[in-house]
């Protein structure tokens, strides 16, 4: 049952590759590798010595408690992935005990709390003791090697339990956010008592608010002080699962994607590392909710796996002002600073002053997750809040990968980024594009389903209780390849750019189009925006777009709809310009940031009944706005027909 955390301190830079052999001085791991000399090189070898890449990554990375007997043993058809066969080891050995025979005092985690300046700092030594406190205080309390233990931090909760069969439930007695207060254990509460399989519910007190403790409680900080600082860790199998993690999917119906021990923790080590360019010494910044696919791999595990210092952010971009994150960075000195483009456009739509306002110089690089991020706010991102200096990496991954499989960066000296594109494959994943018949499309500039042609460490393994449909998902549709639900295209130069969801391709009159190629289009007065398709009688699809405005922004209603039919006609076609628009005061998100168009398709169809599960919604009250808008008659609801 140790998932707990920790991490393993490499040296050398990473980010940028050295050409002309040396190669292996700036990635360690790679010594060896015959005829590999740059990126392109390390790249080929990734993919046509799959085994001999990944065991010395393998090797190199992670301490072992018993050596695996085969590298891998996978099969896209089937949906079987194993990595590391036979090989056990101990993750939080990994992320924790082994720095602390190193680099003890080095603060592990920035606990960056819900009111500014309230940070508290955790180093590996005091880290690793409350994971041992934690870890006998579930073991006297009968966790077992095994068993899932549910962390609650948001979400519907009840159905996720009974899936995972879960008898052990942890949270806290409030959550704080914005300045606001949500009372987990009231909701903790509800669910359990639906839950009969749940026996015990360990409480944390994040606020001073009492709460009523009924007998299944244990109120954890009290229990754990009576536990010894020392436990002794599992040796965990290395495909022994690590964690689940429940996403809503397109269809609404939550699934628990599982991951496993060797080959997550292995990849989201090498990614951290090489795609931030992240060094010792370094405050890594991921504002993601740790809850998330995000938070697990780049709050946690990865930076901690690397024996990195890790900011772990509770509060919200705008809280208590729109300068929240660039305090932050000043403050703590963050020096990688990892985000959601729909952060950046929210911000974007304050202005610049809010970014000015504080020094930034200790940012190296910038990152974006969770969506693909229009050239409007990368620009922004690259020249305001970077001031032109820092690089952008444009990540491209899912929870299903477990980490970044596209992005610019690691790269040769020099090498390019382009706005708004992820680019380049990371070591060992091979993407490919194929066609309506299944067909891979070898030409250099080509758009179609993407694609992964071979397995990786850091992918899910199967869906908890429903493995027919991990296959059917990401296995049937293009036999032999992972299909990874979105849609690209790939440049000349072999540059991948995400065009968005291929069940958010809208069909104009034969014409396909991505959601994201629309969006991505400026209007100085729009701060971001969603667009989806609509039953249209004549059409087929027509095109409907939620906007948000700046918050200066000073236009009229005929003046917004010749700009956004103008940039979208030229951009694209005619035929793609929206049928309608309706402006927003906010679009219904996740709390990792991404704009829930599922939920807002079944609004303009007026599906009310079919909008699923909106429990991992930030705020699910903007989609009652959405919903009421219409009746209201106000500037944030009126529609403009195009």
């Amino acid at each position: 049952f140790f998932f707990f955390l920790g991490g393993w301190g490499v040296g050398g830079g990473g980010g940028v590759l050295g050409a002309g052999g040396k190669v292996a001085a700036v990635m360690p791991e790679a010594a060896g590798f015959q005829g590999v000399t740059d990126r392109a090189t390390l790249q080929e070898f990734s993919h046509a010595h799959s085994d001999s890449f990944w065991a010395a990554m393998a090797n190199h990375r992670l301490t072992w408690t018993s050596a695996y007997d085969t590298v891998q043993d996978c099969d896209l058809r089937r949906g079987k992935v194993k990595w590391f066969v036979g090989g056990k080891l101990n993750v939080s050995v990994n992320c924790l005990d082994r720095h602390v025979l190193t680099c003890p005092d080095r603060v592990a985690l920035i606990w960056e709390r819900d009111e500014p300046g309230a940070e508290v700092k955790v180093t590996y030594r005091e880290l690793l003791e409350m994971t041992c406190r934690l870890g006998n205080l579930l073991r006297r309390r009968g966790v077992k090697k095994g068993d899932c233990v549910t962390i609650y931090i948001s979400d519907a909760l009840a159905e996720r339990i009974r899936d995972a069969n879960s008898s052990t439930v942890i949270t806290v007695n409030q959550g704080v956010r914005g300045g606001k207060m949500i009372d987990l254990k009231k909701t903790v509460d509800a669910a359990v008592d639906t839950c009969p399989n749940v026996r015990q519910v360990f409480v944390a007190m994040r606020t001073e608010t009492p709460v009523v403790m009924k007998d299944r409680d244990v109120a954890m900080e009290e229990e754990m002080a009576h536990e010894e600082a020392v436990c002794e860790p599992a040796a965990m199998d290395s495909e022994d699962v690590l964690f689940m993690l429940y996403t809503s999917g397109s269809t609404g119906k939550p699934k628990g994607l599982v991951h496993t021990q060797a080959g997550y923790l292995l990849y989201a080590s090498l990614t951290h590392k090489y795609v931030f360019d992240y060094h010792d010494g370094d405050v890594f910044g991921c504002v993601a909710d740790i809850g998330w696919i995000t938070g697990h791999s780049y709050c946690v595990y990865g930076p901690l796996a690397n024996g990195a210092t890790t900011v772990l952010f509770e509060s919200t971009p705008i809280y208590p002002d729109p300068g929240r994150y660039w305090e932050t960075v000043q403050r703590l000195q963050i020096n990688q600073f990892y985000g959601a483009p729909t952060a950046i456009r929210l911000l974007l739509k304050y202005g610049d002053q809010w970014v000015h306002k504080y020094d930034r110089s200790s940012l190296k690089t910038l990152g974006s997750v969770g969506e693909p991020i229009n050239t409007e706010a990368w620009e922004w991102y690259h020249k305001v809040v970077g001031d032109g200096r820092c690089p952008i990496v444009d990540t491209w991954w899912q929870t299903e990968t477990g980490g970044i499989c596209i992005a610019p960066r690691p790269s040769d000296p020099d090498a390019e980024i382009v706005p708004g594109m992820a680019m380049r494959p990371f070591f060992g994943i091979k993407p490919v594009l194929v066609d309506n018949e299944g067909e891979e499309l070898t030409s250099k500039s080509a758009s179609g389903a993407l694609c992964i042609a071979q397995p990786w460490p850091g992918m899910a393994r199967t869906i908890h209780n429903n493995h027919q449909r991990f296959i059917e998902t990401y296995c049937q549709p293009f036999p032999g390849y992972f299909f990874t639900g979105d849609g690209a295209s790939r440049t000349e130069e072999g540059y991948y750019q995400i065009t968005g969801r291929l069940d958010d391709v809208i069909n104009v009159s034969g014409h396909r189009i991505g959601t994201a190629e629309i969006e991505d289009n400026h209007c100085s007065a729009v701060a971001e925006s969603a667009v989806i398709g609509y039953t249209h009688d004549i059409k087929g699809q027509g095109v409907y777009a939620f906007v948000v405005l700046k918050k200066e922004a000073d236009i009229t209603e005929p003046e917004l709809r010749q700009q956004l039919k103008d940039s979208v006609s030229k951009s694209i076609a005619k035929y793609a310009s929206p049928d309608y628009i309706q402006i927003a005061q906010r679009l219904p998100k996740t709390r990792s940031g991404k704009i829930m168009r599922r939920v807002l398709r079944n609004v303009v169809e007026r599906d009310l009944e079919g909008l699923g599960d909106l429990s991992t919604l930030d705020d699910p009250t903007a989609v009652q706005e959405i919903i009421q808008a219409p009746l209201k008659g106000s500037l944030y609801c009126h529609f403009l027909d195009l």
